[in-house]
């Protein structure tokens, strides 16, 4: 399998990193592994904090594989491959360890979902948002929930419909997505850093608390992700997606 899962624990604090050679994008494998990961480190006493990061700096995350994407067959499949997104956000909903966000380049689809699911996030100026899936035929369906609750009904709409131009670091904050934005890789994890050892510090159960509150009326998602996904996997079966998609492989 093309791209990784890695973890580091120091002090309390846990970094999970992705990474695929393809601008951090996600096949179905890794997308099961990061779910896996997020639930485990979640599990583990010596955790009090998680952030959650990609490797390089030009992307943090180009959701969707499309090579993957291309490959699917059936509805059946599609399902399966979507899920994947619903079990990351789902495991990250679920940790009871707050996670905060390290964006240090653009964000498409799937990527703003994540960014969405987490507690607080940071990003640098080159951070730049994008929900790319109604010009390839599909739709936001399994991280629309998930950049809603985060930016707002209004925001997220804009992003959907719109799909095909990207908004700027600054906009996402503006708008909740990103807590705070720097205009350097370094001032960016030196503010990281700073926030997860105080939080490292911090009461457990008081986090854990604070994690459930945060995430009040989402008790539905599992069903709710699961639903959005069967809409997606039947989508991109469509001949729009397919030549769409490589459309886009082209440029």
């Amino acid at each position: 399998m093309e791209g990784s899962i890695d973890r580091s624990i120091d002090n309390g604090i846990a970094r999970i990193r992705f990474y695929h050679p393809q601008s951090n994008s996600f096949p179905a494998e890794l997308l099961r592994n990061l779910a896996s990961e997020i639930s485990e480190v979640s599990s583990l006493l010596e955790v009090k904090v998680m952030v959650l990061e990609s490797e390089g700096e030009k992307a943090f995350c180009a959701g969707a594989s499309f090579d993957e994407l291309m490959s699917i067959k059936s509805s059946s499949e599609g399902l399966v491959f979507f899920s994947g997104f619903a079990q990351v956000i789902n495991a990250m909903r679920k940790s009871e360890k707050l996670i905060i966000g390290r964006v240090q380049g653009k964000a498409v689809g799937g990527g703003v979902g994540l960014a969405s699911s987490c507690d607080y996030c940071f990003a640098t100026s080159q951070a730049s948002v994008k929900l790319s899936e109604l010009s390839v035929g599909i739709g936001p369906f399994v991280v629309g929930p998930a950049v809603q609750r985060k930016l707002g009904l209004s925001a997220m709409s804009e992003l959907a419909i719109d799909a095909s131009e990207w908004r700027t670091a600054e906009w996402a904050m503006q708008r909740g997505l990103y807590n705070a934005v720097f205009e350097s890789v370094s001032e960016m994890d030196s503010a990281i850093d700073k926030l997860a050892t105080t939080l490292s510090q911090s009461s457990p159960e008081a986090m854990k608390e604070l994690k459930r509150i945060f995430w009040e009326g989402t008790e539905n998602w599992d069903q709710l992700l699961l639903d959005r996904a069967a809409v997606s996997g039947r989508l991109v079966l469509s001949e729009f997606t397919k030549n769409a998609i490589e459309k886009f492989k082209k440029k």
